[in-house]
């Protein structure tokens, strides 16, 4: 696996909820190329649950969501927004797990619509959830204009 760079680290508004080292109350996710994948890991914390104990739903679906904008990032390199999250909770993740796997890969591009496939898997191996994104790809001026130059992984 290689890291990938984080094409967005200078921009001077850049606060990602997601993936921004910086914000305070973020979830400080880093991202890796593994093949086809896009792979981050986590762990879960008290401070998002749902339930007692339990992840909470919308947390989940953030986390698939960002690996799914960072495939568009790195696989694609461009910048894009989802259209569509579908999120199928198979498992329920109690705030204790020890470490999730996030990842994802391009089912399909129609034009300027790409699909991709997510999963979340806990310490076990165990699939906890599902998920597909719809994300519109902006074309690559739209993509320099919004600060998105390329995307690369260290020793590149």
């Amino acid at each position: 696996m290689k890291k990938i760079i984080n094409p967005w680290r200078n921009h001077p508004e850049y606060n990602c909820f997601g993936c921004c080292p910086d914000n305070p109350i973020g979830l400080h996710l880093e991202f890796y190329e593994d093949g086809d994948y896009i792979v981050s890991k986590w762990n879960p914390q008290h401070n998002y649950q749902g339930w007692v104990n339990t992840m909470h739903g919308g947390i989940l679906s953030t986390l698939i969501d960002e690996v799914c904008g960072w495939v568009v990032t790195r696989k694609l390199q461009t910048s894009g927004y989802t259209v569509q999250l579908n999120v199928k909770f198979k498992k329920a993740i109690p705030t204790t797990e020890p470490e999730l796997t996030i990842r994802a890969k391009v089912a399909k591009q129609v034009r300027n619509l790409v699909y991709i496939n997510a999963e979340i898997v806990n310490s076990k191996g165990e699939l906890c959830n599902e998920g597909e994104a719809i994300y519109f790809l902006m074309n690559q001026e739209k993509a320099k204009e919004m600060g998105f130059l390329h995307c690369e992984v260290e020793d590149e």
